[in-house]
């Protein structure tokens, strides 16, 4: 579901590229209290590279069957959207790689924004792609025969977190956050609330204050 916000879509990204993961934890944490956090043993290919976009789901799992597993694939590529992020329910898997250099080629031609995958392969060829990928861990073992899609664009679970399309996900160093959509936009405006508060904090504690006087203004540490 693509939810209808104040702004478009591609300002939203642009505002989200510019958070940081524990801004929007925060937010969440305090104000809606709820757990947004996907599990901490995602990490970034590339340390650098930020991901922000809308949630395309996708469910999977170990499988030896092969009928029909290219065709959905290749269906499931076409249907990606512009400013898409593709989140895999792997079913716990850890033996194979659900991504490689191919699927993020057709993935940055589709204008999807990123991928959180269990396993990856064709490591070498994806990071020049500069391409955002969260995963677990790297393989050389493909997915025919191990592994298949069940299907795609129905609410998934990853951890403790329930993933609907049309959900705001954003990652960086620190890990991938998942916001539902109908509260993406306040959500937003909150982090970035949080982030102008810092600088106040940030000047506080290099004028030299006591961190007891940086809680008594309003900061907190």
């Amino acid at each position: 579901m693509i939810h209808k916000y104040p702004v478009s879509i591609d300002e939203m990204r642009e505002r989200y590229m510019k958070l940081y993961s524990a801004a929007v934890n925060d937010v969440m944490r305090f104000d809606y209290k709820v757990n947004c956090s996907l599990p901490s043993s995602y990490f970034p290919l590339q340390k650098e590279l930020k991901m922000a976009g809308v949630a395309f789901t996708i469910k999977g799992g170990p499988d030896i069957t092969t009928d029909g597993e290219f065709e959905m694939r290749a269906q499931m590529l076409e249907d990606l959207h512009e400013n898409s992020v593709i989140m895999w329910d792997c079913t716990g898997d850890k033996i194979t790689a659900q991504w490689g250099e191919v699927m993020t080629m057709a993935a940055v031609k589709a204008g999807c924004r990123g991928a959180f995958v269990n396993g990856i392969r064709d490591t070498e060829a994806i990071i020049p792609q500069g391409f955002p990928v969260f995963h677990q861990y790297r393989t050389n073992v493909g997915m025919l025969g191990r592994f298949r899609m069940y299907y795609y664009q129905k609410p998934v679970r990853i951890g403790e977190i329930t993933i609907n399309p049309g959900d705001w996900i954003y990652g960086d160093i620190d890990g991938v956050v998942c916001v539902p959509g109908e509260l993406a936009y306040i959500v937003l405006q909150k982090a970035e609330g949080v982030l102008d508060k810092e600088v106040g904090i940030r000047d506080m504690v290099n004028s030299g204050m006591k961190p007891t006087d940086v809680v008594a203004n309003g900061g907190y540490f």
